[in-house]
Parts: structure tokens; C-alpha cells; sequence
């Protein structure tokens, strides 16, 4: 768990290592080691302090290789040509992460990792910790080494942690509007970014919906449409995990209240693994941008607590207040992932200028 300090040696100590305009009480930094995780394979790179929110588990993912493919395709075969040409080997230099806009911070404990994978000596500290808030102007973190490692590494880094930033921010506000319902993301993920996606939809306050195919029977349109039926796909499901002996979550998709009926109807004579009703694009879109959302809520009624129930469809920051108000479970949101826009994020080592030039076109 992500601690501040448990003794003012320690942060007498932090301290002192922090320029005179970032040692404020309320902005003591926070060096984190870097050892060893679980839950997903990074191979030794970061200790369990520094997730102060863990990523998601998965069975095959190695987050340690996704940072390596990120470092390799922008190093390729030579390196980084401009840094070996303008930066001496052995010049070390601090640099401050700026935040360049309001949002959520995420991906800082990613950042570490990357930063150790390059150059294990290099010495990260943060005032923020990821899911805190952060402020245009806002300096949050610093990295301190020699600056040809700080350099390679800075587009890298800001690139997973500008996108999972856009993704936690987008996240929270909706954690926040949809109450009492609860924010789930979809797979509606970047290719070979979903564990990382994912990570960061937790870092703001939602919740992981299925990882993947394999942990979560979710039975949707072309799916009943080859079975044969609502009833017929509950059914031939039912029997593939009791013949496998296999135990987890199922969900259906249904768009019609004829066919959450028809749902209910099977649950009510058979045995069944069913756990989760989806109520798709059961939200209707009116000319005024509001919405219509009486179908979701005869459903929810129709459905009288039997089941959890997702709502999907038409779901964006201005209609998830009004869809949280039905009684829903759930809120589905592909646009978390794949619509995200960057939490504008940089990494300078003249913050002066940095901020100077930031002012001027108003973005710090």
C-alpha cells in the first residue's frame, strides 16, 4: 500500500533530496524501490508499494515484454541517434514531470517500471500517487540519473501514462455521475494494451468487466443467433460448463423485454449458471441529446432483482446520471478505452522555460 512516510526521519530525508519549490508539507515525494509485483508477469520490476492500485490479473500477460516491445519500436535497430550526438555519456540531470491539464493521474507506478528497465539506477520520486487528482501547472514527480536514459525513456513513459490518465480521468467522472451504479470498461481496448487499459480504469474508480474470452461466459447477439435462441444458448451453455466442470460468471445480452422474458422464463425452470442480464441499447437517444431511458427501466422492473444487469449503449458522460437513476447494477462504456483522449502530460528538465512557454499558449 502506497504510504507517504511513516517517520519524519524519513521525510526530513526525502527532503532534502527535493528542489526548495516542491518542499512544501502537503508535497512530500515519495521515492519507490524497484522489486517485485503479482497478479500479471513483470518479472521483478516494481515493489508492491508503489501499486498503490494493482493491475488486473492475467494469466499470460507480461507487462515486463509489452514495456520492452514500447522501448524497442522507438529505439530501433540504432538507438537514439540525437541523444548519443548531443548528450554527453555520463551528464546526469533531474527532470520534472508537469501536468499540463486537470485530471487523474495514472500510470505512475508503469512509469517506474519503464524507467527501471532502462536504467535501473535512475531515482523517480512522486508527490502524487496514481488515482490522485492534478492540476494545470501542477509539478507532481521527478526523475533524477544520467539524462541519456532520462531522455529515451520520456516518450515511453509519457505515452502509457498520458493515455491511462485520459482513461482514469474519463473513468472517474463517470464513477462519479452514475451512481448508485457501478462503471465497468468493455474490450473495446487498444491491441496489446488491454491489461494496461484495464489497470487504469481501476485507477479511476470503475471496475474490470471480463479480461478477455476465457474468464467469462457473455453470451451476445451472434451468439443466439447461431444457437438458435435465447433459450437455446443458456441452455448449451449450462451444459458445456457441467461437462467441463467449469465455474464462472455468465452473462446474456438481450435487447428486447421480450427477450429478457424469455430469459427469465428459462432461469425460472432450469438450473442455470446465468448471473448477469445485459440490457442493450435499451437507452434511446432523443433529437434534444437527452435520452429516453423507459425501456431500461420497464426492464429493471421485469427483472426484479433475480440477476445483476448491465446497461450497454449510448452511454457518454452527459446520459450516465440519468442511466444510473434506473436501478441498474451496471454501466458498460466502450468509449473509457477506446475513444480516450490523453491527459496532456509532460516531462522537463527546464521546468522554468517549460512553464513560461506553457503559460504562453496556456496550457500550464
Amino acid at each position: 500500500m502506497y504510504v507517504y512516510s511513516t517517520k519524519a526521519a524519513s521525510v526530513s530525508m526525502m527532503c532534502a533530496l527535493v528542489p526548495p519549490h516542491l518542499t512544501t508539507a502537503s508535497r512530500v515525494f515519495v521515492k519507490m524501490s524497484a522489486k517485485a509485483t503479482t497478479g500479471v508477469k513483470t518479472q521483478g520490476v516494481v515493489s508492491s508499494d508503489s501499486l498503490v492500485i494493482k493491475p488486473p490479473a492475467h494469466p499470460t500477460y507480461d507487462l515486463k515484454a509489452v514495456i520492452k516491445l514500447a522501448l524497442a519500436e522507438d529505439a530501433g535497430d540504432i538507438g537514439d541517434v540525437t541523444c548519443m550526438a548531443t548528450i554527453p555519456a555520463d551528464m546526469e540531470v533531474e527532470a520534472y514531470f508537469l501536468a499540463k491539464e486537470n485530471g487523474v493521474v495514472a500510470g505512475i507506478a508503469l512509469a517506474e517500471m519503464i524507467f527501471n528497465e532502462v536504467d535501473p539506477s535512475l531515482k523517480v520520486e512522486w508527490s502524487k500517487k496514481d488515482g490522485d487528482s492534478v492540476h494545470k501547472g501542477l509539478q507532481f514527480g521527478k526523475v533524477q540519473g544520467r539524462a541519456h536514459n532520462i531522455v529515451v525513456s520520456e516518450r515511453v513513459v509519457l505515452n502509457f501514462m498520458q493515455r491511462m490518465s485520459g482513461i482514469a480521468t474519463l473513468t472517474k467522472a463517470m464513477v462519479d455521475a452514475a451512481q448508485p451504479a457501478c462503471i465497468l470498461e468493455t474490450r473495446k481496448t487498444a491491441p496489446g494494451l488491454r491489461l494496461v487499459d484495464k489497470w487504469a480504469v481501476l485507477i479511476g474508480g470503475g471496475k474490470n468487466h471480463r479480461m478477455g474470452l476465457f474468464d467469462m461466459v457473455m453470451i451476445k447477439d451472434n451468439h443466439i443467433s447461431v444457437a438458435g435462441g435465447v433459450t437455446n444458448s443458456l441452455k448449451s451453455v449450462d451444459q458445456y460448463l457441467e461437462q467441463n466442470n467449469l465455474q464462472m460468471g455468465v452473462e446474456i445480452e438481450t435487447r428486447t423485454l421480450e427477450e429478457i422474458a424469455e430469459v427469465l422464463n428459462y432461469a425460472s425452470l432450469t438450473k442455470t449458471s446465468l448471473s448477469r442480464i445485459m440490457l442493450d441499447n435499451m437507452v434511446v437517444p432523443l433529437p434534444d441529446g437527452d435520452v429516453d431511458v423507459t425501456m431500461l427501466e420497464a426492464a429493471v422492473r421485469l427483472i426484479a432483482g433475480r440477476f445483476d444487469t448491465e446497461a450497454s449503449g449510448n452511454v457518454t458522460l452527459e446520459t450516465v446520471h440519468k442511466i444510473g437513476q434506473t436501478g441498474v447494477t451496471y454501466i458498460s462504456s466502450g468509449a473509457l478505452t477506446h475513444s480516450v483522449k490523453a491527459l496532456d502530460i509532460s516531462l522537463k528538465i527546464d521546468t522554468e522555460l517549460a512553464l513560461q512557454v506553457g503559460r504562453r499558449t496556456n496550457r500550464a
